[in-house]
């Protein structure tokens, strides 16, 4: 980037010979190792610096090296799943002088993003699109060529993780290629499995296999064997392939593969060169040859001690201390939303053995750990499958059980088909707690919590409720707990509390009962604005009410508490009180203020008084700290005084 030079550079030899993917074509294997443990070594110091996602990024590191090494990159295009693991591609595409801007305010995104780089050609944060998108690329690449004979062809690479690919989105995507007549020749699936044990240990063997499968000499003896089983009766034919199938099957794992319509080669050992390069050049100089999928096998953290010996091996980090591992989290005395809902859900676990709960491969991050400790029976991780998830809360609910679906707000989107058909339509109690709504900090636009409101609130028979305080929480947690005729939903923001004092249980709050928090001493005679908070704005809105106070303003502040159903004798009360009701939302235009504006046109209100609905931008907020976010959205105290005064008619237009 310019004006930025990495603090390492003259520390490595061949990384400082590497300006973009093409200088690497001419290093031999040996040189193309050293490059891997400098690059290790780069990235290491670059996320101490920042934080981040270290361990997958440490696990792809010789694939990384090995895959712009031998393919034409960005021609050939290369989409990493996730892109957890791009820091590494990211340094040898010519970012590496802004790799110590990762995550950082104007810096690098933490995650691929096609506006940032030619080398990123997919942008991606959710998980399991890389084969889709892949595939979509080489059909295209397919049709273009048809087209202009002058249209170069190309290599199509989708690396993606045993975790992703445990998803439906990227069986459907395997399941189409296979089938494709055309379009598919020159998708290649690597398959980079670093956690789940889905093939037999990898050994020289097993390598030595996957270098000759790959290669022109197998390809076409396989091949000329299949053309001259064709000529064999049905019987015999259909015998020998299967036992052609079933006889690497049993040597590699890739049955499965096979069956989908993949060339499968693997698995191989995903951290060595002489390994990687050869099977790699192989399949690059192959035509026509149809899908492949290439299983390798890498360990995240690999190469760095304390991420190797850390449980989650680093998969997220703060920044930390090279030498010794330690992370420079500040601790907070406050607890956490997340913290304060896993409290309250082993308590009502220990008290009633029909709370159960599930999530989508994330159950530390959402607070399900504490439970699954003591009762490990009733919590349910399904990996990467929200969709599934969500469905599968309803089946249990169906049969008696109290199921707290927790789901981050950006990762329940991808199952709101089944929040609609199988949870709302069928009225079924299903407790989503839907955590990280609203701005979420450094993993920016694709991790945003900005639409929860506007897909859970058009639903019939869906409660929806925010909290402005830890102590709410508390409160709303039981309530869905109570709450047995219908669907509820709680939205609660990423990080800490506000410092408000904990109950020693939350109670069960009224259905669409707000409340209010704060009222003027004396409104006789002043101009009135009132302000309807949902969720954690509410410290805000009062900030706000002590600037137009010390104005002679007098503002009265509520807490909705509920998006759906609303407080319709508050929002009433509220309209008929003051000159100016603004209502304040973490969400995107047509949430809670949608449902307060659809009260006040049916009934009048807008006559009334003015309204003024502050929600976030029509615009996606990159990364930056929360608190810069919501000064970027215009959520703040200073922006809500400001947004009175127009009102009032005493502001600038």
């Amino acid at each position: 980037m310019p004006g930025l030079r990495a603090p390492t550079r003259g520390r490595y030899n061949l990384l400082d010979r590497v300006a973009l993917p093409a200088d690497l074509k001419n290093f031999s294997i040996d040189q193309l190792q050293t490059l891997a443990d400098e690059l290790r070594s780069e990235t290491v110091d670059a996320v101490s610096s920042t934080g981040g996602h270290l361990g997958a990024s440490l696990g792809v590191i010789e694939l990384t090296v090995a895959l712009h090494a031998v393919f034409d990159t960005p021609q050939d295009r290369l989409i990493w799943d996730v892109s957890h693991q791009a820091y590494p591609h990211k340094i040898l595409t010519g970012r590496r002088d802004g790799i110590r801007t990762l995550r950082q305010p104007g810096g690098l995104s933490g995650f691929t993003q096609r506006a940032e780089s030619p080398y990123d050609p997919f942008g991606a944060g959710h998980s399991s699109t890389s084969i889709s998108a892949g595939l979509g690329m080489a059909v295209a690449n397919k049709l273009r060529t048809k087209q202009d004979r002058h249209e170069p062809a190309r290599n199509v690479v989708a690396v993606i993780g045993d975790g992703s690919i445990s998803a439906g989105m990227a069986y459907e995507a395997l399941n189409n290629a296979g089938g494709l007549k055309e379009g598919a020749e020159r998708l290649i699936v690597i398959l980079n499995d670093n956690e789940m044990s889905i093939a037999p240990p990898v050994g020289a063997m097993s390598n030595y296999l996957s270098r000759l499968m790959s290669s022109r000499r197998f390809m076409t003896l396989r091949d000329l064997a299949g053309n001259l089983a064709s000529k064999l009766p049905s019987q015999l034919h259909r015998t020998a392939k299967k036992a052609e199938e079933y006889a690497r099957g049993m040597l590699t794992g890739g049955t499965f593969f096979e069956e989908m319509g993949f060339y499968y080669i693997g698995p191989v050992d995903g951290h060595d060169l002489n390994q990687l390069v050869p099977i790699l050049r192989n399949l690059k100089t192959q035509d026509e040859r149809g899908p492949v999928l290439l299983h390798v096998v890498t360990r995240k953290g690999h190469g760095y001690d304390p991420a190797e010996r850390a449980a989650d091996k680093y998969h997220a980090v703060a920044k930390f201390d090279i030498a010794t591992g330690i992370q420079k989290k500040t601790v907070s005395p406050v607890p956490t939303y997340t913290d304060v809902f896993a409290r309250e859900l082993e308590r009502l676990a220990q008290e009633d053995p029909c709370v159960v709960a599930v999530t989508a491969a994330m159950p530390k991050s959402t607070g399900l750990q504490p439970m699954a400790d003591r009762f490990p029976d009733r919590v349910f991780d399904v990996g990467i499958a929200e969709q599934h998830a969500v469905t599968f809360s309803a089946g249990m609910a169906c049969e008696g059980m109290k199921p707290f679906c927790a789901i981050y707000s950006t990762f329940l989107q991808r199952a709101f088909d089944q929040v609609m058909h199988d949870v709302a339509l069928q009225n079924l109690p299903v407790r989503f707690m839907v955590d990280r709504a609203g701005m979420v900090g450094a993993d920016g636009a694709t991790h945003a919590g900005s639409f929860d409101l506007n897909y859970l609130c058009c639903l019939p028979n869906m409660t929806v409720m925010a909290p402005a305080d830890e102590a709410e929480l508390a409160h709303m947690v039981a309530t869905a707990y109570a709450h047995d005729s219908g669907p509820t939903a709680v939205r609660y923001p990423r990080g800490a509390g506000v410092g408000t004092p904990l109950p020693a249980k939350g109670e069960v709050l009224e259905i669409g009962r707000g409340r209010i928090v704060h009222t003027p001493q004396k409104p006789q005679g002043k101009q009135r604005v009132a302000l309807l908070s949902l969720g954690t704005r509410l410290a805000e809105a009062l900030k706000a009410a002590e600037l137009l106070e010390a104005e002679g303003v007098a503002v009265t502040v509520a807490d909705a508490r509920f998006a759906k159903p609303i407080d319709q004798a508050l929002i009433d009360r509220l309209a008929s009180e003051n000159d100016v009701l603004i209502t304040l939302e973490e969400g995107a235009a047509g949430g809670f203020s949608s449902q307060v504006l659809q009260r006040l046109a049916s009934t009048g209100g807008l006559d009334q008084v003015r309204f003024r609905p502050m929600n976030l931008p029509d615009a996606w907020i990159e990364h930056n700290t929360p608190a810069a976010q919501y000064e970027q959205a215009g959520l703040t105290a200073p922006h809500i005084a400001q947004t009175a005064r127009k009102a009032l008619g005493g502001g600038k237009a």
